[in-house]
């Protein structure tokens, strides 16, 4: 799935930011998508992770709109849906923990060659999926950027030293 890599930073940010907005592990998640690595650090701190079934959530978002879960999270999925809208519209919970890479102004939208399900839709600056959440009936109550530095040589990667590629967001529905 990483090809060589694993997103060591990544998910020690994205455990340590989901822990603190939602601490209490007595608790069922959705996590929107496929069941992934992720999942299992989650699980090993001791949260009860369901995920979607690999459904496409831009035509069907039945997964979302039933109430049997306590958190929704959508780590780096919504850059790959048409309309994420939809999706924070028609869901029945009340918690969201959700993140995105960033859009990085020296790089294009990023599409594997290979696999038509791992390509990004959208790019989005961080006001931008704040709106989103705003607009689908959102408040936004923590958010958290962070970087990625790579081993490697060149202005990208040095750029990616000091240029927030990731962004963390907690949120409620508003009544």
């Amino acid at each position: 799935m990483y090809e060589n890599t694993f997103p060591s930073k990544r998910y020690k940010h994205t455990i340590q930011f989901l822990k603190e907005v939602v601490p209490n592990t007595n608790i069922t998640i959705l996590d929107l998508g496929v069941r992934n690595p992720f999942v299992d650090f989650m699980e090993r701190e001791g949260y009860t992770v369901k995920n979607t079934s690999g459904e496409d959530l831009d035509l069907d978002t039945t997964a979302v709109q039933n109430k049997d879960y306590d958190v929704i999270t959508a780590f780096e999925i919504f850059e790959h849906l048409l309309s994420p809208f939809h999706v924070l519209k028609d869901v029945k919970g009340t918690k969201i923990v959700a993140s995105i890479p960033l859009k990085l102004w020296f790089s294009p939208a990023y599409q594997s060659k290979t696999d038509p399900w791992d390509r990004h839709y959208h790019e989005f600056e961080d006001w931008q999926f704040d709106w989103i959440f705003e607009k689908a009936g959102w408040e936004i109550k923590k958010r958290q950027k962070f970087t990625n530095p790579v081993k490697k040589i060149g202005i990208r990667p040095l750029l990616r030293l000091f240029t927030p590629r990731y962004y963390l967001i907690y949120a409620e529905k508003k009544s």
